[in-house]
């Protein structure tokens, strides 16, 4: 079958959101802004006779690190080898734009490990995500919370230092300025001990990131956004190589509904890992 692979246009990167609405992968209201800004040449396509038939995107974060997500081909398209020729196609391009030994991320469902795997990348951690129904009968334990917009943003770069590959100055400032979000943080003799976005979705919110020094503080991060959570679903993608992230999910009563691989191709980058709680997003990293 004729395909054209190519750069992808906004309007069509709009559709690759609507296509993962419909995956049940649930984006949050402000993903296609926000994903856009950070990389605008990061999204490829797949047409054929001039229809768009699949995509994904293919982030350039910085020099050492990129991030392949949000891949999908049309339904109706599927099993005709189009996602392959996208994935080396994406894969490809991506490495173009990266200095010599970067690494690259995904987050891959458990059926497409293998073809990661033949594709040379290595499974790291696995990310699981959990929902939270809010409640009035939250615990509060969210006393000495502050909004993020009454915190300076260097301190939040600077707890955020080590829980992503490098610096994300500019989409971490429009991340926790996004539209009807709830961004909070805790300060301790007058340090930011942890931060977490809670961001609006089709369905309920998604909290991420939530970095915290311990899991006490995180703890009361999260029982601060259930108290905001209006009786929606809460859902967090915590990864396992954080023990005490599993196990605040697990304190809270929370329901495993989703699992995925972190997989990288390269060296995987070298991050504190028990400070994680809950990752940005599996979609960009």
């Amino acid at each position: 079958m004729d395909a054209l692979i190519r750069q992808m246009s906004q309007p069509e990167q709009q559709q690759l959101l609507d296509w993962a609405a419909l995956e049940g992968w649930n984006p949050g209201i402000n993903d296609a802004e926000l994903f856009w800004d950070l990389d605008p040449d990061g999204f490829m396509a797949i047409e054929v006779e001039d229809k768009l038939v699949g995509g994904g995107a293919v982030i350039r974060h910085n020099s050492m690190f990129g991030f392949m997500g949000l891949f999908i081909v049309d339904k109706q398209f599927r099993s005709q080898k189009l996602g392959s020729r996208l994935w080396v196609a994406r894969k490809e391009r991506l490495q173009s734009r990266l200095a010599a030994g970067a690494a690259i991320g995904l987050d891959g469902v458990d059926e497409m490990v293998p073809f990661y795997e033949r594709g040379g990348f290595r499974q790291f951690t696995r990310h699981r995500r959990f929902e939270f129904i809010s409640t009035d009968a939250t615990p509060d334990l969210d006393t000495g919370l502050t909004e993020l917009a009454n915190i300076d943003f260097s301190d939040i770069e600077d707890l955020d230092e080590g829980c992503f590959p490098g610096n994300r100055h500019d989409f971490l400032r429009s991340w926790i300025e996004q539209d009807n979000a709830i961004g909070l943080g805790l300060i301790e003799k007058d340090k930011l001990r942890g931060y977490g976005l809670m961001r609006p979705c089709l369905s309920g919110w998604k909290v991420g990131p939530l970095i915290a020094d311990e899991a006490a503080i995180a703890n009361r991060l999260w029982a601060g956004f259930a108290r905001h959570g209006q009786g929606k679903s809460m859902f967090i993608d915590s990864p396992d190589n954080n023990p005490a992230a599993i196990h605040l999910c697990k304190s809270f009563s929370m329901s495993e509904v989703f699992g995925c691989q972190r997989m990288y191709c390269g060296q995987p980058p070298e991050l504190d890992h028990a400070r994680i709680f809950g990752i940005t997003t599996l979609e960009v990293g």
